[in-house]
């Protein structure tokens, strides 16, 4: 897969993954997470519910932007990442959800054990209720981009855009190859408007390092 920056624009700020102190607050919960080389590094390539929490007001119209660098663990056929966003709270240890949330996570696995997953690359989205408990909410299969996953283009960051407006629960993740395309996903009605206190960056079984774009 790839390697990961990420940067939170809360009310027009950047928080900055270049240096710790610009950082929000944040713990890593779960993992094994240090900066190296001014990037966020999951180091752990067998961990499967790594975490880091980063307490960040979110409401209205959110941008989240980031790029990712491979660093390896994807030999075995399975590895993943992904943000949580508009949190109520944080669980600060390994956990599944993660509060009240939704999770937007790029997948690629081999052999799913889920039958809603594609083999191969694919990305869900899933509504956390709490550490224990999601639903899936959407699965695409993006195997049309699997001939990307080679050896040289897995050497270089890739660049990512959401956009989720918490008044109209509208959520678009942007095309990394063509920034001009989108896919679209709407929340539930009945969590609508979204408001939230925190925001979690996940990685399952891979390392991955994080940097603003």
């Amino acid at each position: 897969m790839k390697r990961i920056v990420l940067f939170l624009v809360v009310f027009g700020i950047a928080a900055s993954m270049y240096a710790q102190s610009q950082l929000p607050p944040y713990r890593f919960a779960a993992g094994s997470w240090e900066f190296s080389s001014e990037r966020l590094l999951q180091k752990d390539a067998n961990a499967r519910l790594a975490k880091v929490n980063f307490q960040a007001p979110q409401s209205g119209p959110m941008v989240y932007e980031f790029n990712a660098l491979y660093e390896g663990g994807a030999e075995d056929g399975h590895g993943g990442f992904g943000l949580h966003i508009f949190g109520d709270k944080a669980y600060n240890g390994a956990s599944w959800g993660n509060g009240n949330s939704y999770l937007l996570w790029l997948n690629y696995d081999e052999n799913p054990i889920n039958r809603a997953i594609p083999k191969g690359l694919s990305a869900q989205v899933y509504r956390s209720h709490t550490n224990s408990w999601m639903d899936l909410v959407q699965s695409v299969d993006l195997n049309v981009y699997a001939d990307y996953l080679t050896d040289e283009s897995l050497s270089a960051p890739v660049s990512f855009k959401i956009t989720a407006d918490g008044n109209t629960g509208e959520v678009r993740v942007y095309d990394p190859i063509d920034p001009d395309t989108y896919y679209f996903f709407y929340v539930t009605t009945k969590d609508i408007p979204l408001n939230g206190n925190w925001a979690a960056l996940r990685t399952n079984g891979i390392k991955l390092s994080f940097a603003l774009d």
